[in-house]
């Protein structure tokens, strides 16, 4: 099996600008295909916007979303693909108007050869009218076998580990994160008025984006991820304004050692490009110790299978008990 070149990407998108989002992708597409990359991945929702969708009632969304695959931005993102001979990898509002008109905050892998894979987010919290995705999704990137998982579902480590006994060598990781309102691990919101002077003051803003609200944090529990897991860690982010939060970056790839290869904290746009080695995935002591696992003292686990997980509503509790307003 050969190295699979692979391009992070940070970006600050648009609210609701759906034009301006897929240009800054088409942008870092050609810059990444010029570097011989394969694979380019984008944060969540980069094209639709995030926090944006937060006060949108259900005909703004629809208006918004896009089908899959048919919608104008898919067809362009196949366009692309197509074009430059490479995979992008992109998120956005999906409208599924064959079952009920039901929105979905879905990611995308679209191939040179015009397959669409399409994965759904299984914690959606941003907007209540967003429904959760039922399944993990696995396909293939020439010889290798990618996965992904959305910002919040990076959280359950069960999913992980799906996708690690799937098969799973490459784990994308579209975020819109850092810089939160929740206040634990000293995390907290990062002042617009910081965003906005970063070129006056950098060194501010640079403080808060690799400090614990954006780098310190995500090293608490990223690289542990492709560690336990034994895969290669894709994490694309936003940066940047969104909504009333600052979004930290830090476009990273890690190995299966849990060994960052490459990484920004650029206070911008930004991309980075690492080939992924084969030979890491064989030896690594992630896989080793899922080798000893006893599935038979699990069952725990899977106690009250069938009840649906409102992330939502726990997550707006967890912040009222930390004094968060949240209305």
């Amino acid at each position: 099996m050969q190295s699979l070149r692979v391009a992070a990407v940070q970006m600050e998108h648009k609210p609701g600008d759906k034009e301006y989002n897929l240009g800054r992708v088409e942008y870092f597409t050609r810059k990444a295909a010029a570097d011989r990359v394969s694979v380019i991945s984008f944060p969540e929702c980069c094209i639709s916007s995030y926090m944006y969708l937060a006060g949108l009632d259900y005909g703004q969304l629809c208006a918004l979303a896009e089908e899959v695959p048919d919608g104008k931005i898919v067809k362009a993102l196949k366009k692309l693909a197509a074009a430059e001979k490479i995979h992008v990898l992109a998120g956005l509002l999906e409208i599924d108007r064959t079952g009920g008109g039901n929105l979905y905050n879905t990611y995308l892998a679209v191939s040179p050869a015009g397959a669409v894979m399409r994965y759904r987010k299984l914690h959606p919290f941003v907007n209540k009218l967003l429904k959760a995705g039922g399944e993990y999704k696995l396909w293939e990137i020439g010889a290798w076998k990618a996965g992904c998982l959305i910002c919040y579902d990076c959280n359950i480590f069960e999913n992980w580990r799906v996708l690690e006994l799937g098969g799973v060598q490459v784990v994308f990781c579209p975020h819109q994160t850092g810089g939160f309102d929740i206040p634990c691990a000293g995390m907290g919101k990062i002042p617009v008025s910081l965003w906005l002077d970063r070129e006056k003051d950098p060194e501010a803003i640079s403080r808060e984006i690799t400090g614990p609200k954006g780098r310190e944090w995500l090293l608490k529990w990223l690289p542990s991820r492709a560690y336990d897991t034994g895969t290669y860690v894709v994490f694309s982010n936003g940066v940047g304004i969104d909504g009333d939060e600052v979004r930290t970056g830090g476009a990273m790839i890690i190995n299966p050692h849990g060994i960052i290869l490459t990484e920004t904290w650029a206070a911008g746009d930004d991309m980075v490009v690492a080939d992924l080695d084969p030979r890491e995935l064989e030896f690594n002591l992630g896989h080793s110790h899922t080798t000893a696992r006893r599935p038979e003292l699990y069952y725990p686990l899977v106690e009250g299978a069938g009840k649906k997980a409102d992330t939502k509503g726990k997550r707006d509790l967890i912040r009222k008990k930390l004094g968060v307003d949240i209305d």
